[in-house]
């Protein structure tokens, strides 16, 4: 399988770093501290803003309190973390001019963990608080596009999530997924799904200054043949 695309928007928890550890430890904590089962903590949190899991749980809570405690308990919790498969090697190859992070992770967190994981940090990326509405809205990842100075079209959205493949599509992204922690199923918005970015080779091509992905999906949507003619089509 290969398409061409102007610009990569990654998703950060679950495509470039593993941080599952961290992330249902602290809503488990959290949500000890705040009378809810850990279990549903962490199931809603997974590819959504803190705030809106906050306000999901808790709505009876100051909303703000409760992200500024479940920041802090995150931030302070870094055992586990690491690069993800084939990150180092993607990244290396890509300029940076060519991609930016889409997370629903706050600023303060984010920058904490892709230290942390030893990922370079672009200048400008899209956070929790950079948007009114979190994924699956397609805020966030035309936010991205726009840091990018692309068209959404123009971009391709690696994610984990459903909520994230979902907010990818709904922007008009090509969205390309990895099982990392949802099934084939969970994914079904996305154009693509691979095990991981260690299944991806990424090229620079100097003619026109996109990139080409190349890689073997272990599946395919109804939509990633008309997506796939519109991304070649259109370079």
């Amino acid at each position: 399988m290969k398409f061409r695309t102007r610009g990569l928007l990654f998703d950060m928890d679950g495509v470039l770093i593993s941080s599952l550890g961290s992330v249902e430890r602290s809503w488990k904590k959290w949500g000890e501290m705040h009378g809810v089962d850990g279990e549903v903590a962490i199931k809603m949190a997974h590819g959504r803003r803190a705030i809106e899991t906050v306000r999901n749980l808790r709505p009876d809570i100051d909303a703000e309190e409760g992200l500024r405690i479940i920041e802090e308990i995150e931030i302070a919790d870094t055992e586990g973390l690491e690069v993800l498969a084939g990150v180092c090697r993607l990244l290396d190859t890509v300029p940076q001019k060519y991609w930016t992070i889409v997370t629903s992770a706050t600023e303060p967190l984010a920058r904490v963990r892709l230290k942390h994981a030893g990922i370079r940090v672009p200048k400008n990326i899209v956070t929790a608080s950079m948007v009114a509405n979190g994924k699956p809205h397609p805020e966030p990842y035309l936010k991205g596009a726009e840091l990018l100075g692309l068209r959404p079209e123009e971009c391709t959205v690696i994610e984990d999530s459903a909520s994230g493949a979902k907010s990818g599509h709904a922007a008009g992204c090509q969205v390309l997924a990895t099982l990392f922690s949802h099934s084939i199923q969970q994914l079904a918005a996305a154009d693509w799904i691979v095990s991981s970015l260690e299944d991806v080779l990424v090229t620079v091509l100097s003619e026109d200054g996109g990139l080409e992905l190349e890689f073997e999906p272990v599946a395919r949507t109804e939509s990633a043949e008309n997506v796939t003619g519109a991304a070649i089509n259109s370079h």
